[in-house]
């Protein structure tokens, strides 16, 4: 029986998951509350909600992290219930009970269930009771030869904070050290354990939905090996590639730890899945996860619609699950450059469309004109694809992110599209050292055209503005032609090039991010239309500044063309381009000195290497300083082996991208700075 009615709801997050919970709560009549850092002022999540409540500050620890002024915001707001989406205070029990110490409801496992998963090491001696296959845990203390290579975790982590792979006895205490000052920096517990670290390993996780009328669902399980700094890149439902007697192990173990904690809602147990095929329990995730999405499009389910089902205290609607249809495959698209040790990237993100049709969904916290800026997860979206085969679900995917226009800082999707084409992926050759192997091959140059792209940028530029653009009229024989856009100019067309004699102009680009630099020839005859210049084999058939088509080696190809300030982005049917405007002569001030340590991305310095001062010697390769950006930890190491002349960064210092922090002047190095022990951080 219903024992409380939802009527408000506040979610106590931001961004993605803050959006597609408040699209639930829109079509069950239920009004939305948003809490927003300043950072978040004009977030979509903010944007979409009935109503907002802001929490002082920039910061997480200031803002989404403080459960006190959650609950605030939730009285002052008029809530009834608290959703805690996932990440922040999501399987915090302290939060969980202060939610329902304030009298609300609280969208979300007992409070009881949260502190036994909450700590790995205890969660695995319950389920070592409950019968789910474990690994064995080594003692760090005693740990020889035999046992590697470990993996060390974070106890009261998650999201790959806190996890060093240790391949080298001698390695083990510093990585150690160094895992337990991340765990305690993320986390606010310091606490490490050691495992087996199993090599080539699947991630394979089963959903779980649970209610208070002794009903557990184990729907169908979900493969997320495809995995960067141990955190979810690419993941698909059902798993491929298990036997069925392996499936029933997986989903009956996972009912399994669901029982043994008393667990209602919706929750995750994630595995090991070794090469044998041996499964290992990993832990459980007491909230909703990233990838829940596939598992709704396979089962035909809204998790969040049930999770406030049983939330209000009705049963699920059946003893068992719905039958699973089909295959689903989710992408993360990020604003991170994967070639460049998966660095973050921030800024104003100018365009954001992704094509719809069936089959295809797209979660986000963000719209074309948002910023990404340096306090949170750098996850742009989620892009979903579900069809009736795994094949035809992959191929759907990988075109949607194909065709979509993305412009602002660098992401991963070109990444994202050559991993799901790649044939260990096509073939379900999975596991969590994908990128290991595979990632400068994914990161090289592509097979696309940037010359042809930066040309069909400079036709539309010599066109841009109207005095510029000509009308088919104004090319005698021309073709009459639509316009690229209502009420927009129409484009002219020609059959050929003009052999009209004029002086040719040149224009510079430089391709983002990988540097290279194309220089482009064209000429504008009495007809005003430009051509190209010593370009055989290509003509002109319709430009206008947004849009060119041209005939390359007989095939008509077009090009939608974006000018922000200096950057010019090019959409073409396979591929995307991003060009920096050069000048016709470089200024020799815009170089930096040798040996210039620039910071790599807007952050925080959060400690440098121990006697790091103007005057030391320095080996190259050695780590410097570190800074905190998105979620992440970043080291800038030395350029060279040489004297440190100059040292400008310091313990909570906020730098922007291009900073200058230190100067290395290379040369012979004397006494070096000692290796650092990181120190714990608040």
């Amino acid at each position: 029986m219903r024992s409380d009615v939802i009527h408000t709801l506040l979610v106590a997050n931001r961004g993605e998951i803050a959006c597609r919970i408040f699209r639930t709560c829109r079509d069950l009549g239920i009004t939305t509350v948003a809490v927003y850092s300043d950072a978040d002022a004009d977030a979509l999540h903010v944007r979409e909600a009935d109503l907002a409540v802001r929490l002082p500050g920039a910061a997480p620890a200031d803002t989404y992290l403080r459960g006190d002024l959650v609950v605030a915001a939730a009285r002052a707001a008029g809530a009834d219930a608290v959703h805690p989406g996932y990440g922040f205070l999501s399987e915090n029990a302290a939060f969980a009970a202060a939610v329902q110490d304030a009298g609300l409801v609280w969208v979300g496992p007992p409070v009881k269930a949260i502190e036994l998963m909450a700590s790995k090491t205890r969660a695995k001696e319950l389920m070592a009771g409950a019968g789910v296959p474990l690994l064995a845990p080594v003692d760090p203390a005693t740990a020889g030869p035999d046992d590697l290579p470990l993996l060390l975790k974070a106890a009261a982590g998650g999201g790959g904070r806190g996890m060093r792979i240790v391949r080298e006895l001698d390695a083990l205490p510093g990585e150690l050290l160094a895992a337990a000052a991340e765990a305690a920096s993320a986390f606010g517990d310091g606490e490490v354990f050691a495992e087996p670290y199993v090599e080539r390993g699947r991630h394979v996780e089963v959903q779980v939905m649970a209610d208070a009328h002794d009903t557990v669902w184990a729907l169908g399980t979900r493969d997320c090996s495809l995995q960067r700094r141990h955190q979810k890149v690419i993941e698909e439902a059902p798993a491929p590639g298990l036997d069925e007697a392996l499936r029933t192990r997986l989903h009956e173990a996972a009912v399994a730890a669901a029982r043994a904690v008393g667990y209602r809602g919706a929750g995750t147990v994630e595995f090991l899945v070794s090469a044998e095929g041996r499964p290992y329990f990993l832990e459980m995730n007491t909230r909703l996860q990233v990838e829940h999405p596939v598992t709704e499009a396979v089962f035909g389910l809204d998790l969040v619609a049930l999770q406030l089902r049983v939330a209000e205290g009705e049963p699920l609607p059946s003893p068992e699950p719905p039958q699973p249809s089909g295959h689903a495959v989710e992408a993360r698209l990020y604003a991170e450059d994967p070639a460049r040790d998966w660095q973050p990237q921030t800024g104003a993100l100018l365009t954001l469309e992704v094509p719809e049709g069936p089959g295809l969904r797209l979660d986000t916290g963000y719209t074309g004109g948002d910023t990404i800026g340096v306090h949170y997860d750098p996850m742009i979206a989620k892009v979903i694809a579900h069809a009736p085969t795994r094949t035809e679900a992959v191929r759907l995917l990988a075109r949607a992110l194909e065709r979509a226009r993305v412009h602002g800082p660098v992401t991963n999707r070109d990444l994202l599209v050559r991993s799901l084409r790649h044939p260990d992926f096509a073939a379900a050759r999975l596991d969590t050292g994908f990128y290991d192997r595979h990632l400068a091959d994914l990161t090289a140059p592509g097979a696309g055209d940037p010359a042809t792209a930066a040309l069909a940028a400079t036709l539309a530029e010599a066109v841009r503005g109207p005095e510029a653009v000509r009308g088919p009229e104004a090319v005698r024989g021309a073709e009459t032609a639509r316009p690229t856009r209502p009420g927009g100019p129409a484009p002219a067309r020609f059959g050929a090039w003009r052999n009209v004699p004029s002086q040719p102009q040149r224009k510079r680009y430089r391709s983002e991010p990988d540097g290279t630099e194309h220089e482009v020839a064209y000429r504008t005859p009495r007809t005003g239309v430009p051509e190209p210049y010593e370009t055989p084999g290509t003509r002109v058939l319709a430009v206008t500044p947004d849009r060119v088509t041209l005939e390359v080696d007989g095939v008509t190809r077009h090009f939608a063309i974006t000018t922000h300030a200096d950057r010019v982005h090019v959409d073409a049917a396979d591929a995307s381009y991003t060009f920096t405007a050069l000048p016709r002569f470089t200024d020799p001030a815009t170089h930096t000195a040798p040996g210039s340590l620039l910071a790599p991305m807007p952050g925080t310095v959060v400690r440098l290497a121990e006697g790091l001062a103007a005057g030391v010697t320095v080996e190259a390769g050695q780590p410097l300083i570190w800074l905190e950006a998105m979620k992440m930890e970043h080291r800038i190491l030395a350029p060279a082996s040489g004297t440190l002349t100059a040292l400008h960064a310091a313990p909570g210092h906020q730098v922007e991208v291009g900073a200058l922090l230190a100067v290395v002047q290379e040369g012979p190095a004397a006494t070096p700075v000692p290796v650092p022990v990181p120190e714990e951080t608040a």
